[in-house]
């Protein structure tokens, strides 16, 4: 078998140590999943900000668990109604929208149901 020296995948030097290593450091080893995680472009990066929003001020308004509020208190705290990370759709045919765990559904008059979603909250 060939002796080849590996190289670090972040900054290419070297790498000594197990045969299995990919980084020289730790400070490498941080570097690159960072890179590998980070928000590629300025879309992702808006888009997941949104929803970190969206999911703040849905969080702030259902201290309880449960809420009622009018869109206009949701529209003046800056919330987005066309970002969402998923929906669940009730056997009655009513559509829940969710910011990750919380969620909210369009109630009559421009109101709506804030919950979060349970199996998220118990551990």
């Amino acid at each position: 078998m060939e002796n080849q020296t590996k190289t670090c995948l972040e900054c290419g030097t070297p790498i000594k140590g197990r045969k299995d290593k990919k980084f020289c450091s730790d400070q490498c080893r941080n570097a690159h999943n960072n890179t590998l995680n980070s928000d590629v472009t300025n879309a992702m990066r808006n888009i997941n900000n949104i929803l970190r929003r969206n999911r703040r001020i849905l969080m702030d308004l259902t201290p309880n668990g449960k809420a009622k509020v009018h869109r206009d208190k949701l529209v003046e705290k800056g919330f987005d109604f066309n970002y969402f990370t998923s929906n669940y759709v009730t056997k009655a045919g009513a559509i829940y929208y969710f910011c990750y765990e919380y969620g909210y559904l369009p109630l009559q008059d421009h109101f709506y149901a804030l919950v979060i979603r349970q199996e998220y909250t118990e551990s």
